[in-house]
């Protein structure tokens, strides 16, 4: 991975533990929904967060296509041009 991404997780990261109800381990090979247990409207609900913070739109057919933590920072580095 690349700075870059390596930067995106790291933010993700941090809005995650602030997010959810329980502590839990999150690194690039978690899944959004198996492992943290978020729902869709959970999901969709952090990334318009993650939206702003990263000043980026994630098309639904992309969050359709992300099941980890590292999907989501490739699919922002992406997004920001940066791939």
């Amino acid at each position: 991975m690349t700075t870059d991404v390596n930067d995106i997780v790291e933010t993700i990261i941090a809005a995650l533990v602030k997010t959810l109800p329980t502590p839990v381990t999150v690194t690039t090979e978690t899944s959004i929904t198996r492992d943290l247990g978020l729902d869709s409207l959970a999901v969709m609900d952090f990334v318009m967060v993650l939206e702003d913070q990263f000043d980026v739109s994630i098309p639904m057919e992309r969050i359709a296509e992300v099941e980890t933590i590292g999907d989501l920072a490739r699919t922002i580095s992406e997004l920001r041009g940066h791939a």
